[in-house]
């Protein structure tokens, strides 16, 4: 079946058939999954010939089309009816759908990344300043776990792990706990500046948090040379694909066309143009 220009109309996510042996991810669908289908004019007394691009009539059916994945739904004339017919273009508030809603899901996931990492570092920096507020106190405590501790085992097997952590916190002078606390503060709140711009897809944000990604991946992969974990591998392995997806997906320093074709590539999916040109024939 083709369209009025005698091209073939973009068929609905979940209907048109996927490549072989590639995985793709219907955003539309999980967005439909997760809000319901986006139906307009579902309380219309009437539905017009006009109106075809939203909703038609089959007999006594109704079918009413969702905005954001082309589905077409089968739902029984309202009763009563509270409005004369369906809002105009100009009324309707369309969804996301396309390349900007891939990049909402993706930059808000990033988003909580950075949200985990903000709770993490807040976290430290609380203890780092309590230890170095009482430090006479919790490191004399300390000293007397560790003496009971080796008591019941070689001393080689508590200088590893998170009381070896502990060990080397206090043995820090006052003046470097708070620096350390004050270096956690500071980075917290970059963290936090990224979750915030990355949840609202602001441009500036990507590169923001493109460049604070890369400049810590030296240092995580000088740690693996030190002793190998698998939350240190996922850890990197998370942060360069986010660095590759900033990179490349969102065309950043004018890679693959730049912001230009950012720009236009959104343009292309959004509005009423892209529903218009998946809308099947009368």
């Amino acid at each position: 079946m083709t369209s009025d220009d005698g091209s073939a109309p973009a068929l609905a996510p979940g209907i048109a058939p996927g490549r072989r042996h590639r995985i793709t991810l219907r955003y539309e669908l999980i967005g439909c999954a997760l809000h319901g289908h986006a139906l307009v004019g579902l309380d219309a007394a009437e539905i017009r010939p006009g109106d075809a691009a939203l909703a038609r009539l089959d007999g006594p059916r109704r079918w009413h089309r969702c905005l954001r994945c082309d589905a077409w739904l089968s739902v029984p004339p309202p009763d009563p009816a509270t409005s004369d017919g369906l809002p105009s273009r100009t009324e309707i508030e369309l969804p996301l759908r396309g390349r900007p809603l891939r990049d909402r899901y993706v930059l808000r996931l990033i988003a909580v990344d950075r949200a985990i990492h903000v709770v993490v570092l807040a976290i430290l920096a609380i203890v780092v300043f309590v230890v170095a507020a009482h430090e006479a106190t919790l490191r004399a405590d300390f000293t007397r776990v560790i003496t009971d501790l080796e008591g019941s085992g070689p001393a080689s097997a508590h200088q590893h792990g998170f009381l070896g952590e502990i060990q080397k916190a206090f043995s820090l002078s006052h003046g470097s706990l708070y620096a350390l606390g004050g270096a956690a503060i500071g980075y917290a709140v970059l963290e936090a500046v990224e979750m915030v711009g990355l949840w609202n897809a602001r441009r500036w944000a990507e590169y923001l948090t493109f460049l604070a990604t890369i400049l810590l991946l030296p240092v995580e992969i000088y740690e693996l040379t030190g002793k190998i974990s698998a939350l240190k591998i996922i850890t990197l392995l998370i942060n360069l694909g986010i660095a590759i997806y900033l990179l490349l997906a969102k065309r950043l320093f004018g890679l693959r066309g730049g912001n230009a074709y950012e720009l236009a590539e959104k343009a292309h999916d959004t509005g009423w143009t892209p529903i218009d040109r998946a809308t099947p024939p009368t």
